[in-house]
């Protein structure tokens, strides 16, 4: 393999290392826990909701900044390192959440700063992404990232099933005790999800550190000097957004429906455990069909935002996304779109699994042309930064739909009315696309479409 696949296949590591923090924590495994712990699913939610908001003001508040910085230092695997430290610390902690014993701010906390440490590490990994290739190739290479990732996933969460995440019946989907003595009776199986995310991330970014290299910029800043360069250039970039139509409209548009779809990911398996009674392995299975269609998904959509531009596949996912999130609203154990179903139906669980391939495989194609969309809108000498603000557009907001899905859940004591406030955001994303321009950063930063960005 020459340097440069060597290269490619390392970035792809991050997304295989980093995605069980989504798959296993935030949405299929641990997220369910937190819910059967605390034995109330709309308290559960709320809380939730609320803990991973209070992370995503971090995020917003000092991604762009260490992003512009980054650029100025000419240098992003320190940076690199040093959230995948947050990522391992905060993952492995969650161990201690026994039931028994359960602290659900010290939970949270934990919690929050794996979230920060993955999401931060991914500005970092993101502004690589023009580097990799020519510009034709970025979204097929984004895409085929995004499927590696969820292949990823999907393998953390079947070994998860099938050794470690124990049932009511103290058993995994295989019928057996958890494995190493892991004590059904305390969740150790499930909480060892934790300590396995961790333990996963450091062996699969190996490969990522061996093959990545990033030779250091002429005219890099040292680190002081980057600091002290990178506050007065960001607040030029900011107040320049609203000169910059395609672009402006773009972030506005992504900052919305990201945070609808995270909305979905974090509430989805609290949403099944607390509307449907699934358990922690029924989630499992739920989450193997949608981590699936997803990496399929993804694959796919890479291939048709190179064929096509990335706007028409982020419409269509935005679309297809409504829908499903209006389709949860009308679902209870007795009730399918609003009908009643007869008492020990299977409808329901059906039509859930459904959503969820749906969410998966919208998500996944969604996600990767989102990426590479924001290639095509920032500067080249400025990635870091771009992916900053990008990430500031997806946290910046990143505790309204928590804080919304939270607060409407208190109010009604309706999970499903708590997932009305992802429809709006997700319709309002949709309609800020119309002035972004598929080509916008191409028409202001006179990016020819066949050209290499600067390395």
């Amino acid at each position: 393999m020459d340097a440069a696949r060597k290269r490619i296949w390392g970035w792809f590591f991050f997304d295989w290392a980093s995605q069980p923090y989504n798959t296993l924590l935030l949405t299929f495994i641990f997220g369910p826990y937190v819910a059967e712990v605390l034995g109330d699913g709309s308290r559960a939610q709320a809380a939730w909701g609320y803990g991973v908001g209070a992370a995503g003001v971090v995020i917003a508040l000092l991604a762009p900044f260490l992003g512009a910085m980054a650029d100025k230092g000419g240098s992003r695997m320190p940076w690199i390192v040093l959230f995948s430290i947050f990522y391992v610390i905060g993952a492995a902690s969650l161990w201690f959440a026994a039931p028994d014993d359960f602290d659900l701010v010290r939970t949270l906390v934990f919690f929050a700063l794996g979230l920060i440490g993955m999401e931060f590490a991914t500005v970092f990994t993101n502004a690589m992404l023009p580097t990799l290739g020519p510009a034709r190739e970025v979204g097929r290479i984004s895409g085929s990232g995004w499927a590696f990732g969820y292949l990823g996933g999907l393998v953390a969460l079947v070994v998860m099933l099938l050794f470690f995440a124990e049932s009511a019946a103290g058993t995994t989907l295989l019928g057996i005790a958890p494995l190493f003595g892991l004590d059904p009776a305390d969740r150790e199986g499930t909480r060892f999800v934790g300590p396995f995310t961790a333990l996963w991330f450091l062996v699969f970014m190996v490969p990522f550190f061996l093959w990545v290299r990033e030779p250091r910029r002429p005219g890099a800043l040292p680190p002081g000097a980057a600091a002290r360069a990178a506050w007065p250039e960001l607040r030029a970039t900011l107040r320049s957004l609203p000169r910059r139509p395609s672009l402006f409209s773009f972030l506005g548009a992504s900052m919305l429906y990201r945070d609808a779809l995270n909305g979905f990911y974090f509430f989805g398996g609290i949403f099944a455990a607390g509307v449907l009674g699934w358990s922690v392995v029924d989630l499992g299975v739920f989450g193997i069909l949608a981590v699936v269609t997803a990496a399929v998904f993804a694959w796919i959509g890479g291939r048709a935002d190179s064929r096509f531009g990335p706007k028409p596949v982020i419409v269509v996912c935005l679309m297809v996304l409504a829908a499903l999130a209006t389709t949860v609203v009308f679902l209870s154990r007795e009730t399918v779109f609003g009908m009643a179903v007869a008492p020990g139906s299977r409808l329901p669980d059906v039509t859930f699994y459904i959503v969820g391939a749906g969410i998966g495989a919208a998500g996944g194609a969604l996600q990767s042309s989102s990426r590479s969309m924001m290639v095509r809108q920032a500067a080249p000498e400025q990635m870091t930064e771009g992916f900053g603000l990008y990430a500031l557009a997806g946290k910046a907001t990143a505790f309204l739909a928590p804080l919304l899905v939270g607060v409407v859940t208190d109010a009604t004591g309706s999970q499903q009315a708590g997932i009305v406030p992802l429809i709006a955001l997700f319709l309002a994303g949709l309609f800020l696309l119309v002035w972004t321009k598929p080509d916008g950063a191409r028409d202001e930063w006179i990016l020819a479409p066949d050209s290499q960005p600067s390395r």
